[in-house]
């Protein structure tokens, strides 16, 4: 099992950069709700299987469906009971590894995110997430009052400690990913490892 003081212990990644020095897209420049869980699987296994966005009906408390029609897009029906919301969601940056990033694409409201993996000394892996809402309309008014704004955070808090420590007995008793996608996210658009030939506009005519 990895241990509590793994969180002090993880290496650290230098904040706006990624590994290779390249500076990272940050959307998180305002306040914004912090939770991180330890797990005892390597950083390979704990990303692999996060990012397999199907599969968090199957241990998510709130998460009730995930589609995903492009590479870059999700679509998520969240709900308590018989309550359900749907909204898109966008990913603008996704290091394998490393590094998700996400901003959610309804107007009301907004909210953006990214989720960061770090391996401990022990072997596991730290997996930290960070979520900013940004209300719009008459919504931003209320948020604004700085008692409104801590309940706010104090509930996006608690919702997401516990979704990490759902994921946390998910993936610790699966001990090893369902599936894996390994491809590199700048932008909003896919990185292929071998971009395809500009296609010629000259009219290839069969020959023979």
């Amino acid at each position: 099992m990895a241990h509590e003081d793994d969180a002090r212990q993880a290496v650290p990644n230098t904040p706006g950069t990624r590994t290779d020095g390249v500076a990272r897209r940050r959307p998180l420049r305002e306040q914004h709700v912090e939770e991180t869980v330890r797990v005892a699987v390597p950083v390979r296994t704990a990303y692999n299987q996060w990012t397999q966005f199907k599969t968090f009906p199957r241990f998510s408390a709130v998460v009730r469906g995930v589609e995903q029609p492009r590479p870059t897009v999700t679509v998520w029906t969240i709900g308590y009971g018989p309550l359900r919301h749907r909204f898109a969601a966008e990913i603008v940056e996704q290091d394998p590894d490393a590094y998700l990033a996400w901003r959610g694409l309804e107007q009301y409201p907004s909210h953006q995110g990214e989720v960061e993996f770090r391996p401990t000394e022990s072997g596991g892996t730290a997996i930290t997430v960070r979520m900013l809402l940004k209300p719009q309309g008459g919504a931003r008014i209320l948020a604004a009052s700085s008692r409104a704004a801590r309940l706010t955070a104090r509930l996006t808090a608690r919702l997401v400690r516990g979704e990490l420590m759902h994921f946390k007995r998910f993936i610790e008793g699966l001990g090893q990913e369902s599936g894996a996608w390994r491809g590199t996210i700048r932008n909003g658009r896919v990185q292929y490892e071998h971009p395809e030939p500009p296609r010629s506009r000259v009219a290839r005519w069969p020959v023979g």
